[in-house]
């Protein structure tokens, strides 16, 4: 495996863009073969990671003195079906235990506080259940997801390793968070420093896909009275926000939450190569991550005065009040559209959304008598419909408001 090296003497700096991209080509190179958790590809990414914390100086804060965090976990077994010409039975599939690694590395300022900064590092290899690829299984290389959030990482380990911060910095590579969040849970658990010193946590999960208008999704904002405030006053113009305030979402920040830690998740938005063999390294924006790891930069420095940061509950996506469905369009969802409706990202072929005839650009408005205006009653109204229902699905298209008849056979 080539270690790029990033320090030469007698020559100038290397742009910051150069060593971003050189970090995300290799950690979504063919040769890691997707990084799924407990893979050759994992252990692989794991060595490189280490190898730039090194030359960052930071100090290993895994286990054993070591970088690395071991963590085992064992998959639920998936159904398999048995049948034996008469009759159809259920059989359960021998699951063995996967052990995968956090990378963790400290920049020790001799402080008695902690804000941690991190990204997962692992994918879904050659595709896993997650895959949303039909094809013949192909490496999927995760560039956006998330080989951008670790080499933003990286790139703030080495920012912020140059300046005189009031508070120690964490920096978490987590791995199994494609499987269910294993690594950081796992962390959140068995904490290698003293988690009541921990103020905050900051994680970056696909931000590698900024789109033209500069908008950045930032989850978590309910998490702390702060976080607003801080937010305006840590971005310089060049960023438009789209706010949600829960602390619960498919990404590691949701692990610290749970242990009473304001967090802030930052995500460029959905596109269609999400999960899929075509989140390569061409295709990512790396002026975009530049900007998101600018934003981050300013925060810690806004809060640097801070020696604690109050925490609040927030009213989580997936709590009891929320809608459970057993049907789905058949769409990628805009998540950072802030207007009325649930904005169309992508639609996958074959899926109800697309026989009926939507796509991408329509904004839903209304299925059946029910009003869609935002995420959260879009899901309302999916919980409404079970397979065998059809309804009417109203959507926006440019000046247009059309019509289909979607079915869920």
């Amino acid at each position: 495996m080539v270690i790029f090296s990033f320090t030469q003497c007698g020559t100038p700096p290397i742009p910051e863009k150069e060593i971003l991209k050189a970090d995300l080509t290799m950690l979504a190179g063919d040769s890691l073969q997707g990084r799924e958790t407990g893979s050759e590809g994992e252990r692989m990414a794991g060595d490189y990671i280490i190898s730039r914390f090194k030359a960052l100086g930071l100090q290993p804060k895994g286990t054993d003195g070591d970088f690395r965090q071991a963590f085992t976990y064992k998959p639920h077994p998936p159904i398999q079906m048995h049948d034996d010409g008469d009759s159809v039975s259920m059989g359960m599939a021998i699951v063995k235990e996967v052990e995968g690694h956090n990378v963790i590395g400290l920049l020790d300022n001799h402080k008695s506080t902690y804000i941690v900064i991190g990204a997962h590092y692992d994918h879904l290899g050659w595709g896993d259940e997650n895959s949303l690829y039909k094809g013949e299984k192909q490496i999927h290389n995760g560039a956006d997801d998330n080989a951008s959030g670790v080499s933003a990482m990286l790139l703030l380990a080495e920012r912020l390793g140059k300046r005189q911060l009031n508070h120690n910095v964490l920096f978490m590579a987590f791995s199994g968070e494609e499987k269910g969040l294993w690594g950081s849970n796992f962390f959140c658990k068995n904490p290698t420093i003293p988690m009541d010193s921990v103020i905050c946590m900051f994680n970056m999960d696909m931000v590698g896909r900024m789109k033209g208008d500069s908008t950045l999704a930032v989850y978590g904002t309910g998490t702390s009275p702060l976080w607003p405030a801080a937010l305006e006053n840590a971005n310089d113009d060049s960023l438009n926000f789209v706010f949600s305030e829960s602390g619960v979402g498919p990404s590691d920040h949701t692990s610290f939450y749970l242990v009473d830690k304001p967090v802030l998740h930052f995500f460029t938005g959905q596109h269609e190569d999400y999960h899929k063999p075509t989140d390569d390294a061409e295709l990512i924006n790396y002026e975009g991550i530049l900007l998101v790891a600018d934003l981050i930069e300013n925060l810690v420095v806004e809060i640097d005065d801070d020696t604690s940061i109050e925490f609040t509950k927030t009213k989580d996506q997936d709590s009891n009040d929320s809608p459970g469905f057993k049907v789905t369009l058949g769409v990628i969802p805009d998540y950072l559209f802030d207007g009325k409706g649930m904005r169309v990202d992508g639609v996958s072929e074959e899926r109800p959304a697309h026989t009926a005839g939507i796509i991408k650009g329509d904004i839903v408005v209304l299925m059946g008598d029910h009003e869609v205006t935002d995420m959260q009653t879009y899901m309302e109204g999916l919980s409404m419909f079970e397979k065998g229902d059809s309804t009417m699905v109203s959507v926006r298209r440019g000046e247009e408001i059309l019509s289909f008849m979607v079915h869920w056979d």
